[in-house]
């Protein structure tokens, strides 16, 4: 869980931008976009094998 202490004198706004900050570094929208509707084995098989392949050929591409 994420949490945002407020520093002294920090406003709101400076506080709530902090906590945005936090959660887009953690993936904690991601994650629950991800987790938002069921996705089959064999689809999820399919994303991680597609995500590897780009993994792959992105370090082939770059000079050694």
């Amino acid at each position: 869980m994420i949490k945002v202490k407020p520093r002294p004198g920090e406003p709101v706004q400076a506080m709530m931008r902090r906590l945005k900050k936090m959660c887009e570094r953690e993936g904690v929208l991601r994650e629950m976009k991800r987790t938002a509707y069921y996705e089959k084995p064999s689809d999820r098989n399919r994303r991680n094998f597609r995500k590897a392949k780009r993994r792959i050929q992105k370090t082939a591409e770059m000079p050694a």
